[in-house]
C-alpha cells in the first residue's frame, strides 16, 4: 500500500520579508543566475495541534471529513502550496475545503498532471520524496500562508465509492506527517461508522489497534485515538458483509516466482439462535494461596463472579479453589439454571496456604464430560510449591488426565509465576495465556477475555482449501469460533487461482459444514501488509518454541532469516541495527549460532515480559511496527532516527548512506547502477511506476525488483538501464506550469513573484543544512 500524505506537501517556505514588493523591486541581483532553492519539506515551527477524522460508510459510499489545526509557532511567515495526493482509484464525488470558516477553491489534478509535477520537482530540487505518489491524482489548493504565531483550521471532506470483492470492502485513510512537519500530531482521532444493508461480519484493521463496537448485525463503529502520533502509516480498515451464518473472506499477496501469503477472516453472526450456541462446561480453577492476600484476592473474586454471571443457559460449571489442598463448590458440575448460591461460596474464599497446582488441575480434569466441550479458566500468582512440584511431571500428568475437547486458558498474575508451566499448559490444551502484570487489574483481564469467548458457535473447527496447497498456518491450532468475534488466520500458499474453501466444526455433537465457492488466491500482487504480518506471527511462534523447548539451530536460523527479510527485530537479530555486514549468508550463519538472547529463567519479570512479548507476536493482527529512535534537537523538536524502513512488502536497512533492500543477496545478485535524477532514472520509473515508492526513500537506494537489483547512485551509474517490462509504461504529461521555483536572470521567481538572489543566500544555507539532517537521508 503506497503511503499518501493526509494534509499537504509544502513546496516552498519563505520568510515574510522575501515576499515584500519593495524588496523585489528595490534590491538589484547580486548573482545573475541562482539555482532553485531546496524545498523545506519539514517546517520545524509547524505544529498540528489536532487532527480529527470522521468517516461514514453507508452501503459502499465512504465520506471522509478531516478537521485539523495548523499552528505556526515560529517568528516567520510560512507560505507554500497545499497538495494532497488522493488514494489510488479514489472517485471523488464531493470535495469541500474550508480555511478559517471560509470556503476556498481546490483543483483536482489528474494522475498524469500530478506525475508531471512530481517528476519536475525531483529533477529541479533533487528530492525524490514525491515519487511515492506516482500513479495517484491530487488535490491542489492555497491554504497558506500562516503568519507568525497564528493558526489555520483546515477542513477537508471528500467521498468515494468502495468496490466490493466477494463481500470484502477496503477503506484507506491516507496520511503522512513526515513531509511537512517533523513533530508528531499533538492528538489524533479516527472514527469510522459502518452501515450496511447486508449483515456485517468481520472488521479488521492491519494498521492500527482499534476498538470495535457492534450495534446489531448492520451497524458497527470503529475507533482509534492517541496523543503525540507520528502519523507515518495509512489507516486501513477491511470489513465484510455476508448473509451466511459465518462469513468468510480472503486477502492474499503473491510475488511472481515466489510462494504467496494470505489472511483468512472468519466471523460468525453477532446475534445467534440460542439453539445454535455450543453447550459447554466451565470450570474456574482459582489460586487461594497466601500470596493472593489483599487486592489480588478481591479482584480474583470479582472475575469469578463475572464469568458465572455470564454463562449461557445450556452451560454447566464448577469452582475449584486451591492452596495446600482443594475446595470445591460442588462435587459435580452444576447447571447454569440451578438455583444455587455460588456468590456466597466465592465471597467466603480466603487466601491462605501454599500452592498445589497439580492437585487442582487434576481435580478439574476428573470432572470432565467427554461428550461436552470443557473450558478451564486457571488463575494463579505463583509457582507449584505443594504436591507435584516438578514442572515436566506435572505437565505429563495433566496431559494424560485432560480430555481431548478441553481448552485451558491460563492467567498468570504478577512476576512470580512459572511462565514455562503456564504457556505449556495452554499450548498442550489449545488455549492461551494472559499475563496480568503488576498494576493491571485481574478482574478486567478475565472479564475482557471471557466476553470474547462467552458464546461459542463452532468448536473443533477445520479448514479445507480445495485445490490450493496452504501451509505454515498461524495460529497452528485453529481456535473455536465465538459469536461477535472473528478468526484471522495467516498462512502461505504455493500456486494461486480460484478454489472452494470448506469450513467444518461441531455444534452440540452435530457436524456443521460451510462451503464458500469462488474464493481466489492471487497469482500476483495483492495486499502488501500480509507477508510481514505472517512473518510477525511466524517469528512469535518460533520464539515461543525455542523458549519452551530449547534452542534448535534450524529454528534459530528461521528466526534470523525471517527477521532480516521482513525487518522484524528479535533478540537474535539486533544486528539489523548494529552490524555492518548483514546481507551475506555467512553473516546470517554467524548470528544463528550467537549466544542465546532469550531469558534463561522461567519466572521473574524478565521471563514474564518475554512470554508476554512473544505471545503478542504470535497472535498479532497487524505487522509489528518498526521501532524509531527519537532524539531532541537543539531547537527542542524531536528528530526521528530509523535504521529500518518498511515500504509496501519490503524492508530496507540503512547502511553507509544507502537504503538497502533486505531481499538483496550479494552472493547471488549484481546490482545495476543508475544515476539519481538522470534520464535513465526516470526511464526506469516510467517503465515500472511501482518502483516510485522505493525510490522515494532517498537519493541512494538499492532495491530488488522482479529479480533484478538496481542501485541508485549520485554519479557514475548507467544512464540507460535495462528496463523491466510493465503494462503501465506510459505516462501522460501536462503542459500546465509547474508550481516550483524557477531560476531567472533577475534572481528567483517564486509563485509568480520575483525575489532578489541576495535575499535567498541565507535560505539556501538553511535548506542545505536542513537537507543534511533530513529524515529521508
Amino acid at each position: 500500500m503506497k503511503k499518501i500524505p493526509l494534509l499537504a506537501i509544502i513546496l516552498i517556505a519563505l520568510l515574510a520579508a522575501v515576499f515584500g514588493p519593495a524588496a523585489a523591486q528595490e534590491q538589484p541581483p547580486i548573482i545573475s543566475t541562482v539555482p532553485p532553492v531546496p524545498p523545506i519539506w519539514n517546517f520545524g515551527e509547524l505544529v498540528i495541534e489536532y487532527q480529527r477524522v470522521n468517516v461514514t460508510i453507508a452501503n459502499q459510499v465512504a465520506t471522509t471529513h478531516v478537521d485539523q489545526l495548523f499552528v505556526n509557532t515560529g517568528d516567520g511567515l510560512l507560505e507554500g502550496t497545499y497538495l494532497f495526493p488522493l488514494p489510488p482509484g479514489a472517485a471523488v464525488s464531493q470535495l469541500t475545503m474550508w480555511v478559517d470558516g471560509r470556503a476556498i477553491e481546490a483543483k483536482i489534478l489528474p494522475a498524469g498532471e500530478a506525475r508531471a509535477i512530481y517528476d519536475e520537482i525531483v529533477r529541479q530540487l533533487r528530492d525524490p520524496a514525491l515519487l511515492e505518489y506516482v500513479g495517484s491524482s491530487a488535490i491542489q489548493a492555497n491554504v497558506f500562508p500562516i503568519p507568525a504565531h497564528a493558526e489555520r483550521r483546515v477542513e477537508l471532506e471528500y467521498s468515494q465509492v468502495l468496490t466490493a470483492d466477494n463481500g470484502l470492502f477496503h477503506y484507506v485513510y491516507p496520511q503522512s506527517t513526515d513531509l511537512y512537519t517533523n513533530t508528531p500530531l499533538q492528538s489524533q482521532s479516527i472514527h469510522v461508522e459502518v452501515q450496511s444493508n447486508e449483515a456485517i461480519r468481520a472488521l479488521y484493521s492491519p494498521s492500527h489497534t482499534v476498538s470495535v463496537e457492534r450495534d446489531g448485525e448492520f451497524r458497527a463503529v470503529v475507533g482509534y485515538e492517541a496523543s503525540h502520533v507520528q502519523a507515518d502509516a495509512d489507516f486501513e480498515l477491511f470489513y465484510t458483509v455476508s448473509p451466511e451464518e459465518i462469513g468468510l473472506s480472503l486477502l492474499s499477496y503473491k510475488e511472481a516466482g515466489e510462494d504467496g501469503f494470505f489472511i483468512l477472516l472468519a466471523a460468525p453472526s453477532v446475534n445467534v439462535n440460542p439453539d445454535e450456541v455450543v453447550a459447554r462446561d466451565v470450570i474456574l480453577v482459582l489460586d487461594t494461596s497466601g500470596s493472593m492476600e489483599g487486592e489480588k484476592m478481591a479482584q480474583a473474586k470479582e472475575a469469578a463472579l463475572y464469568v458465572l454471571d455470564h454463562l449461557n443457559p445450556q452451560d454447566r460449571y464448577n469452582i475449584v479453589a486451591f492452596s495446600t489442598g482443594v475446595r470445591l463448590f460442588s462435587d459435580r458440575l452444576t447447571p447454569q439454571t440451578a438455583d444455587v448460591d455460588y456468590r456466597s461460596f466465592i465471597n467466603s474464599l480466603a487466601a491462605v496456604g501454599s500452592t498445589n497446582i497439580g492437585l487442582a488441575l487434576l481435580e478439574a480434569a476428573g470432572q470432565a464430560d467427554n461428550e461436552r466441550p470443557l473450558t478451564i479458566l486457571f488463575l494463579t500468582d505463583g509457582l507449584a510449591t505443594e504436591g507435584i512440584t516438578d514442572t515436566a511431571l506435572l505437565l505429563d500428568n495433566v496431559r494424560e488426565a485432560m480430555p481431548e475437547k478441553a481448552r485451558l486458558f491460563a492467567f498468570g498474575v504478577g512476576y512470580d509465576v512459572d511462565t514455562f508451566l503456564l504457556d505449556s499448559l495452554a499450548e498442550n490444551h489449545q488455549g492461551t495465556t494472559t499475563y496480568v502484570r503488576p498494576g493491571e487489574a485481574i478482574d478486567e483481564a478475565v472479564s475482557s477475555f471471557y466476553a470474547k469467548v462467552s458464546t461459542p458457535v463452532l468448536s473443533n473447527i477445520s479448514l479445507d482449501f480445495g485445490e490450493i496447497v496452504a501451509e505454515q498456518l498461524y495460529p497452528a491450532d485453529l481456535p473455536d469460533l465465538f459469536a461477535g468475534s472473528q478468526l484471522a488466520l495467516a498462512g502461505r500458499y504455493r500456486q494461486g487461482g480460484p478454489t472452494t474453501i470448506t469450513l467444518s466444526g461441531e455444534v452440540n455433537g452435530r457436524q456443521q459444514v460451510f462451503t464458500y465457492e469462488d474464493m481466489t488466491f492471487r497469482t500476483e500482487g495483492g495486499e502488501a501488509f500480509i507477508p510481514r504480518l505472517w512473518a510477525t506471527r511466524a517469528i512469535g511462534h518460533l520464539l515461543n518454541q525455542i523458549r519452551l523447548h530449547g534452542e534448535d539451530p534450524e529454528l534459530v536460523q528461521s528466526v534470523v532469516n525471517l527477521s532480516l527479510r521482513y525487518g522484524v527485530i528479535t533478540p537474535y537479530t539486533s544486528y539489523l541495527i548494529q552490524e555492518e555486514d548483514i546481507f551475506s549468508q555467512s553473516a546470517r550463519d554467524e548470528m544463528a549460532v550467537a549466544p542465546m538472547a532469550l531469558p534463561t529463567q522461567v519466572t521473574g519479570q524478565e521471563a514474564v515480559e518475554a512470554a508476554y512479548a512473544f505471545r503478542s507476536l504470535a497472535v498479532a493482527e497487524a505487522p509489528l511496527p518498526v521501532e524509531v529512535t527519537r532524539t531532541a534537537a537543539a531547537d527542542g523538536s524531536t528528530v526521528a532516527q530509523e535504521s529500518v524502513k518498511l515500504v509496501d512488502s519490503k524492508a530496507f536497512v540503512y547502511r553507509d548512506g544507502v537504503w538497502m533492500d533486505t531481499a538483496y543477496n550479494p552472493d547471488e545478485m549484481t546490482a545495476q547502477e543508475i544515476d539519481f535524477a538522470s534520464d535513465g532514472y526516470f526511464d526506469l520509473l516510467t517503465a515500472a511506476p511501482d518502483l516510485g515508492q522505493y525510490l522515494a526513500l532517498g537519493q541512494r537506494v538499492l532495491v530488488v525488483y522482479q529479480g533484478q537489483a538496481y542501485e541508485i547512485v549520485l554519479e557514475g551509474g548507467d544512464a540507460s538501464p535495462t528496463l523491466p517490462q510493465s503494462a503501465n509504461s506510459g505516462v501522460t504529461t501536462s503542459t500546465e506550469p509547474i508550481p516550483t521555483p524557477e531560476a531567472t536572470g533577475d534572481g528567483l521567481t517564486v509563485a509568480g513573484r520575483a525575489c532578489p538572489a541576495a535575499i535567498f543566500l541565507p535560505l539556501l544555507l538553511l535548506g542545505a543544512a536542513w537537507l543534511t539532517n533530513r529524515r529521508r537521508r
